[in-house]
């Protein structure tokens, strides 16, 4: 099914847009099965407050729970997707991320590194400017990232005296490699859109000002094919991470069990055998 025969019976159907403003620095929209966030701070580059982090991971998880979200955008407003943590306010201790508290029970599962990564739901990153630090991470912890031409990631954390707390230095070493990974962390690189797609580190760079629509015309596709069988591809995927084959063959062979039960899965055969474009229901 090519995107254009998919799109046709969405269009027929598509559901009314909700849009909300949660707090006035992430808004939230749900839109023919893909849920848009978008960081909210351009004044401030996007860079992420405290209350901004709990915000963004409880959308996040709002978005995954909607059986009605079959794809999330991240992006950003403004010129820049997200210049990493608010550091004036971390340095004051307002953001809770500074060494006030001696505690060493640290609980991440809420923050948006680890939410992202543990997401059902494919996820895209439209980087509309660039990242930085934080906003790296984050980036790099979405599936699939398309990004602006004019647009950057900064692996600034050496430069900063820091690491990449948020994921980085798991992710990157798998997505490039252990030499190219080590490269751009310990030089605190920057590099454009074009390196990043070069490096494998983005899908494509595009047009500024056709990032959005690129991003949603991928969401769109990806929600037009059963959402069961995207969402246990992806697992299988991040499963596939850490398994020898024997081990991932035997699991991916669990997951085909159930899906071929599934009201999607006579759906696609029925819709293949006449010729047509599926009606997936996520059932």
């Amino acid at each position: 099914m090519t995107p254009a025969d998919s799109a046709e019976p969405r269009a027929a159907q598509a559901a009314e847009t909700t849009q909300e403003t949660a707090g006035p620095e992430v808004l939230y929209e749900v839109s023919e099965h893909v849920a848009t966030l978008t960081l909210n701070r351009p004044e401030r580059l996007n860079t992420i407050s405290g209350p901004m982090l709990n915000l963004l991971g409880e959308l996040l998880l709002k978005a995954d729970r909607d059986p009605d979200v079959r794809c999330i955008i991240l992006t950003g407003t403004g010129r820049a997707f997200c210049a990493g943590l608010n550091l004036s306010g971390a340095t004051k201790g307002s953001t809770g991320l500074s060494g006030a508290s001696t505690s060493t029970d640290i609980d991440l599962r809420g923050t948006p590194p680890t939410v992202l990564f543990n997401l059902g739901t494919p996820t895209i990153c439209a980087l509309n400017g660039s990242a930085a630090g934080y906003g790296m991470d984050t980036a790099l912890g979405c599936d699939i990232r398309i990004m602006a031409k004019s647009a950057k990631l900064a692996a600034a954390f050496t430069k900063r005296g820091i690491v990449p707390e948020s994921g980085g230095t798991w992710i990157l070493p798998r997505l490039i490699g252990w030499s190219k990974a080590a490269e751009v962390i310990f030089t605190g690189r920057t590099l454009t859109a074009d390196q990043c797609v070069e490096m494998g580190l983005a899908s494509r760079a595009v047009d500024d000002d056709q990032v959005a629509a690129e991003a949603r015309k991928l969401a769109l596709e990806i929600a037009g094919n059963a959402p069961l069988a995207v969402q246990a591809s992806k697992r299988m995927m991040r499963m596939g991470w850490s398994e020898g084959f024997d081990e991932h063959v035997h699991h991916v062979f669990l997951q085909l069990l159930p899906l071929l039960r599934t009201e999607d899965a006579l759906e696609g055969m029925k819709a293949f055998m006449e010729k047509r474009a599926p009606q997936f229901k996520g059932k």
